[in-house]
């Protein structure tokens, strides 16, 4: 295992300090170090501008939220650092140049106020939407200002609901009325950092005097409010995160709590709107679950009359059973279907399931586009009555090398209008994608894609990046990236994205397969596939590359410290390395339902076997690698990878690291610092991996 001492006698803890003096001097001179080395190479600054062109580049699908009558975008460009919030109508948003109404600019804001502030989000009060508790966050942090915005007059409601910097769930009872889960002070949050008490607060009265609504558990991951103001069907569900997976749901009436008889890991959502008969309750399983004579499988999407379902009814109709290749990958909702996202491999389909005057559900195969990405987003919004989008939805489509489009769909008809579609940002003819399989060291095929840049040979000597997540069934599927097009493809790099266990791509039995004692099978299977990009002769050890961030920043940092000679090139960003602490900093407790409790000695035997931190040794020989992180990540703390680079230089093995002061747990702020940090990663990768003729 490894020659490194107790968490007790760590001698970089200091480093676990965020904003302390000596610490963030370290940090400057580290972040100096890497920009002197790869700034001076010659490809550093193109690639930089390259990369900027592409992030403020007006050729963007602007993603969309309907509210009422408006499409609401946030948009960030050369101009507009920290973005606009506008909005448009979808006539308007139809053209090839909608005009568009400012909401509100950050940049200005920021300015006024003299904050770094980063858009955080917006909660509006349904059906009229006009008042909003919109989030603020300071250098990208998870810990947002709340503050009440009137979105018709544009502007912050003078004396409105104000909240203080925190990590906060808030929720909308009535026009006077808040429920807020926030830092009440001592002891009431989490272990994780997160809302452990919900209150009721009424508008003019001090927080102070907020009404305690629910009291978790310290040990509990966080609570949380949601309130559906749908006439007819109104309700307030009040949630207690177990852990990262299981919860507890109450259905609050007046001041009581009544628990639903879910399965405590199921995802629940309703379906109903204002005006039409039906309350359908929809479970997305991720256990097993018995029902009688029958059992459901995990990862199967279940659908119930709600009011029979509450008088003690278990009668289902199945809208989605997986298999060994298909998973659930998303559900919508209009007013009479629901949309089900499937994965196939890895590959998208649509089916719509119209529910009928009676109840019964009525499937139909949608005709879209394929073999790629698929997203969608339902326009309907049950709280109108009268809703005339109530039909339609957005559906999404990308591949590796297809540029994105937006279309406009309708259920019950394949016929859709095409909004937005993005011309190509780089010349993909003689490029191609396809799909290939590993074998895992217990046997198990792993999908990987790989992206074959024109011209390319399978001769053992291609510049290859192996990108890789592996955890909470978070699934990689294609995508097409202008960035890569301008900093790796055009210069004959490859891609290839593992799909290994612990992702979603096949469901929660995916997922489950490499969590806590079996988390190594992540590992195993990326391993697995750069061998068999090694063995296909795709690249070699020279020349392959692996990335990953969070999740997969552990991934990589296992991986390298498991089977250094196999890689050239590790970029590992916002990563878990210390995997004895990290359920002491910040949201980490949080993931023990993933990894396990490092304190208790079971749990530490599986888990100190693969600790990145836990298991440098002095006498390996490393890839040199590039450790990224954010000084204002609030989720993962940004002393991973602060104390990994410590403990390598320690040892003597070179090391570069670059940490942004701003970021949160994306790594950059706005565009200026995205691009430097992209620029900062393709050139170290071009460094590393680049063909010596």
């Amino acid at each position: 295992m490894a020659d490194t001492p107790p968490a007790a006698d760590d001698p970089h803890l200091w480093l676990e300090e965020v904003q302390g003096e000596k610490a963030l001097a370290w940090v400057r001179e580290r972040n100096a170090e890497t920009l002197k080395l790869l700034s001076a190479r010659e490809d550093f600054a193109p690639t930089r501008t390259k990369l900027l062109e592409v992030l403020n580049s007006k050729d963007r699908i602007p993603a969309v939220t309907r509210r009422g009558n408006w499409l609401y975008n946030l948009w960030q460009d050369a101009t507009h650092k920290r973005g606009l919030w506008r909005r448009t109508t979808l006539a308007e948003y139809r053209k090839a140049q909608p005009q568009w109404e400012t909401v509100l600019d950050l940049d200005a804001l920021a300015a006024a106020e003299k904050e770094n502030w980063v858009w955080g989000g917006v909660d509006c009060l349904e059906p009229a939407q006009r008042l909003c508790m919109l989030s603020l966050s300071r250098g990208g942090a998870d810990a947002k200002v709340i503050r009440e915005f009137d979105i018709e007059r544009k502007r912050f409601v003078d004396g409105g609901f104000v909240l203080p910097e925190a990590k906060t769930d808030v929720a909308w009872a009535d026009a006077d009325t808040l429920y807020v889960g926030t830092d009440f002070g001592s002891g009431s949050m989490t272990d994780s950092g997160y809302p452990r008490i919900l209150k009721r607060w009424k508008r003019g009265t001090p927080l102070a005097e907020a009404k305690t609504v629910f009291e978790g558990r310290r040990e509990d991951t966080w609570v949380g409010v949601s309130v559906d103001h749908t006439p007819g069907f109104e309700r307030t569900l009040v949630v207690r995160a177990l852990d990262f997976y299981r919860q507890e749901t109450f259905l609050l009436q007046g001041d009581t709590l009544q628990r639903l008889e879910v399965p405590d890991d199921a995802r629940i959502r309703f379906m109903h709107s204002a005006g039409v008969a039906g309350d359908t309750l929809l479970l997305e399983l991720r256990s097993d679950w018995r029902v009688g004579e029958r059992v459901h499988p995990k990862g199967s999407l279940l659908a119930a009359d709600f009011p029979a379902y509450q008088r003690g009814e278990r009668r289902f109709q199945v809208l989605f059973e997986p298999t060994e290749t298909r998973s659930l990958a998303g559900v919508a909702t209009t007013r009479t279907h629901v949309l089900v996202n499937v994965n196939d491999n890895v590959i998208g389909r649509l089916e719509e399931w119209k529910r009928e005057a009676d109840g019964r559900f009525v499937r139909r195969v949608v005709d879209a586009p394929s073999p790629g990405n698929l997203g969608v987003v339902s326009l309907h919004e049950p709280a109108r009555r009268d809703d005339p989008l109530a039909e339609q939805y957005l559906l999404s489509y990308t591949d590796f090398l297809t540029p994105d489009s937006l279309l406009l769909g309708r259920t019950g008809t394949d016929r859709r209008e095409p909004l937005k579609s993005l011309p190509p940002s780089f010349d993909s003819i003689g490029m191609r994608a396809e799909q290939l399989f590993a074998t895992g060291r217990d046997g198990t095929r792993v999908p990987y894609f790989v992206v074959w840049p024109r011209g390319a040979k399978a001769d053992g000597s291609n510049p290859t990046l192996l990108y890789g997540y592996g955890g909470f069934q978070i699934s990689l599927e294609p995508w097409y990236s202008r960035g890569m097009g301008a900093a790796w493809y055009s210069r004959g790099g490859v891609l290839v994205v593992a799909n290994i266990r612990g992702g979603g791509e096949f469901g929660p039995r995916w997922h489950q397969a490499a969590i806590r004692e079996n988390k190594q099978r992540s590992y195993d299977d990326f391993i697995a596939v750069a061998e068999d990009l090694v063995r296909r002769k795709i690249t070699s050890a020279r020349h392959l590359g692996i990335e990953g961030g969070s999740n997969g920043g552990l991934l990589v940092g296992a991986v390298m410290t498991q089977r250094p000679e196999l890689f050239n090139a590790v970029v590992c960003q916002v990563p878990l390395l210390d995997m004895k602490r990290f359920h002491k900093l910040l949201a980490g407790a949080s993931w023990m339902a993933e990894y396990g409790n490092p304190d208790k000695p079971e749990d530490w035997a599986v888990i100190s076997r693969y600790s990145p931190y836990q298991n440098v040794r002095r006498d390996a020989s490393y890839p040199v690698p590039l450790f990224t992180t954010s000084t204002r990540d609030d989720r993962v703390h940004p002393g991973h990878a602060r104390k990994m680079v410590a403990r390598l230089r320690e040892y003597g093995h070179p090391v570069l690291y670059y940490e942004n002061i701003e970021g949160g747990h994306g790594g950059a702020a706005d565009n200026e610092q995205r691009a430097t940090l992209q620029a900062i990663e393709f050139t170290y990768l071009w460094q590393r991996l680049a063909r010596s003729d």
